[in-house]
């Protein structure tokens, strides 16, 4: 687990005005304007036709909404947003960074908790396992990942 300090204007284009992270999971988020908004990202197959491929919505689907509840001419209070790489990358993931002696089944979430509190903006990343390990071979990774990404788009203080 990190935490990252970001540049609160340039991380909120990227997330709410551009494609960065719409492939993304979206796990949960809260929004505190005039009300508070809170958005659970897990999908009701029930209501769908053809069941969803997916057990979250997509950041991509989710972020017109958030950002429709965010613009303004007042910052919101606070936000929580919680995104996950896909799982459906975590096989992808795990062989390009080497990390060996786990399944991508054995993993929960590899997330990007992103915050604002009303006056800084932080990214605090962490990696929920379905199995029990010592190793923490995939934090590294993921924290390092995250890092690296943050740090190309330009969004690290």
């Amino acid at each position: 687990m990190t935490t990252i300090a970001l540049k609160a204007k340039a991380c909120m284009s990227h997330l709410l005005l551009g494609e960065t992270f719409d492939d993304f999971a979206f796990i949960e988020g809260e929004i505190t304007t005039f009300n508070k908004f809170t958005i659970d990202g897990f999908m009701h197959k029930d209501f769908f036709e053809e069941p969803p491929e997916h057990a979250h919505s997509r950041w991509k689907d989710i972020r017109d909404f958030c950002f429709s509840v965010i613009r303004g001419k007042r910052t919101p209070l606070s936000f929580k947003i919680v995104l996950s790489l896909a799982p459906e990358r975590f096989a992808a993931f795990l062989t390009e960074h080497e990390v060996v002696g786990l399944k991508p089944e054995d993993i929960q979430g590899m997330y990007l908790n992103l915050s604002y509190d009303g006056t800084a903006l932080q990214c605090i990343t962490g990696v929920s396992m379905r199995i029990f390990t010592m190793d923490k071979t995939l934090e590294r990774e993921w924290d390092a990942f995250a890092e690296k990404l943050l740090l190309k788009l330009d969004l690290m203080i």
